[in-house]
Formats: C-alpha cells, sequence, structure tokens
C-alpha cells in the first residue's frame, strides 16, 4: 500500500486481514502491558477486531517485517448512541459517517510520530471515498495526546457530552470532501469549564485548537 519513512524509520503500511489478527493483539498486549494505574486506554476485543478487519477498516505499520502500530476506522451501529445526532447531523444521513477508531503504537517505537502518520494516511485515503462524507470520534477532556491528534488531523470539536454511560466526551467532526470555514469570531475558554464550552457549541460554535498556558489548557473556538 505504502513504502515510507517517519522520522527515520522505514515502514511499510498496509490494510490488515484476518490472517494478522494475533500479531495485532499481540500489539495491543504490549501496550497494555505499560499502562499506569488511572489510564484512559480503552482496549478492543477479538469481536471488535474482526469486524474491522471485516470491514477492511484497519492499517497497520510494518518495519522489518514486524507490526509495530495499528489504527482503525469504524463504520458504527446506527443506534441511539450515534455521535451523528450529538452533532446534529441528518437522521437519514448517519450512513454517511465513520469513526475514528483505537491507535496502537508498540511501546519500542514510540516517538516516531506513527499515530499521527497513520491517521493522516487514512484521512487521504477517506477523502477519496465517496460512501462517506463525514469522520467523528470522542476524546475525554484532559486526554491531552488524543486531543492533540484530533486536532493535527483538522478534526474540530462539535459537541461536548456525556457518553458511554455518563462519561464526558469532546465530539470531534471533519467534513471529508468540503473545508469548514470560520466567519471570523474567536474566543478562548478553559477546558475545565464545561457549562461556557457547552453553551458555544450549541449557538453553533467550533473548537478548532487549544493551547497551554501556565498549569491550564484553553481551548480555542471559533463560528
Amino acid at each position: 500500500m505504502w513504502r515510507s519513512e517517519c522520522n527515520g524509520l522505514d515502514i511499510e503500511v498496509n490494510y490488515l486481514t484476518m490472517t494478522e489478527l494475533g500479531h495485532i493483539e499481540a500489539v495491543q498486549q504490549a501496550v497494555i502491558d505499560t499502562l499506569t494505574e488511572g489510564s484512559q486506554y480503552q482496549s478492543l476485543t477479538t469481536e471488535e477486531f474482526v469486524k474491522l478487519l471485516t470491514d477492511r477498516t484497519l492499517i497497520g505499520a510494518y518495519h522489518e517485517g514486524t507490526l509495530i502500530a495499528f489504527r482503525a476506522l469504524l463504520i458504527p451501529p446506527l443506534d441511539d448512541e450515534h455521535l451523528g445526532y450529538d452533532i446534529g447531523y441528518p437522521s437519514d444521513a448517519l450512513d454517511r459517517i465513520l469513526y475514528q477508531e483505537v491507535t496502537n503504537v508498540h511501546p519500542d517505537y514510540r516517538g516516531y510520530g506513527l499515530q499521527q502518520h497513520l491517521g493522516k494516511l487514512l484521512m487521504k485515503e477517506l477523502e477519496q471515498d465517496s460512501r462517506f462524507n463525514l469522520v467523528c470520534a470522542t476524546v475525554a477532556p484532559f486526554n491531552i495526546p488524543s486531543l492533540k491528534d484530533k486536532f493535527a488531523l483538522g478534526l474540530r470539536i462539535g459537541a461536548l457530552k456525556p457518553k458511554y454511560g455518563g462519561k464526558l466526551r469532546y465530539i470531534f467532526m471533519k467534513e471529508l470532501h468540503s473545508d469548514w470555514k470560520s466567519a471570523g469570531d474567536t474566543t478562548w475558554l478553559d477546558m475545565g469549564e464545561t457549562e461556557q464550552q457547552v453553551a458555544l457549541l450549541k449557538a453553533g460554535w467550533f473548537g478548532t485548537t487549544m493551547t497551554r498556558d501556565g498549569n491550564r489548557w484553553l481551548v480555542k473556538y471559533e463560528r
């Protein structure tokens, strides 16, 4: 699929198949083995990996013949929890939405920027896919690495609300075949100011980037 160099690391990236399921789960286990207590990591089951492989929405990076990282997209079920409802997307077009799913990088290969590299490759592929119009993702406030990843890939915050049993999540979104443009209005809010952020988002603002200000993280909102 692609041969490339990622910050000095030679890799080959391909869509993964069912024959590689064991290697995929081995990478996930290596990640789990290094987790600290209280981590926000969400592992996938074998059945969930099988769905991703069946849908051909899982890509992996190989280095010298060994799988070292993978990143997935998910074709979600059309249920009441669908993220399209959270951002006000037309209900008759929910099947045009994909989710950004899990990314795993083997601990031995962290620091090369593989997560973002694979994300950019997937986004470029999606731009050529007429089946889907929008990609969405959820990230917990203060999960700084994941927030940085989503902003770097051009996603913006479209909602902030409880998901998955009441856990507060930013709902990220990005059009695949058009570009969103701000009218020029901007403001910054502390990431911890939940009510103020929710009010802006409901009024048609979007979170477009973030920055650190001393001990605080600020989110830039535009409309």
